[in-house]
């Protein structure tokens, strides 16, 4: 009995493992395009916009702060957030999405 079950295991379809190569090919096919790529995309408008800011932009602070752009240096922007009132933040501070939301209305 033993021997029969054994001699069915081994003569095995040729295509089966042909089949779960293709299975995990599609899978990673499908992370690529639905995962990794919309986040490299992302990534690379965040770095566009951030190269891109400039005096007078209004801008939203990952923090939820709200200001206008005062002054641009190489990695950081002087906000103002009311008359008189200026602050200094890093570049990468800067909120893509909610900068945009604010720049809509």
């Amino acid at each position: 009995m033993i021997q029969f079950i054994l001699a069915q295991a081994t003569t095995g379809d040729d295509s089966a493992w042909m089949s779960q190569l293709l299975l995990f090919g599609g899978i990673i096919l499908v992370f690529y395009f639905f995962m990794i790529r919309p986040q490299q995309k992302k990534q690379k408008d965040q770095k566009k916009f951030i190269a891109e800011i400039k005096k007078g932009d209004a801008v939203v602070t990952i923090g939820g702060l709200h200001g206008k752009v005062y002054q641009v240096e190489e990695d950081k922007i002087i906000l103002e957030i009311d008359k008189g009132t200026k602050m200094i933040f890093e570049k990468s501070a800067v909120s893509l999405e909610q900068s945009k939301k604010l720049q809509e209305k």
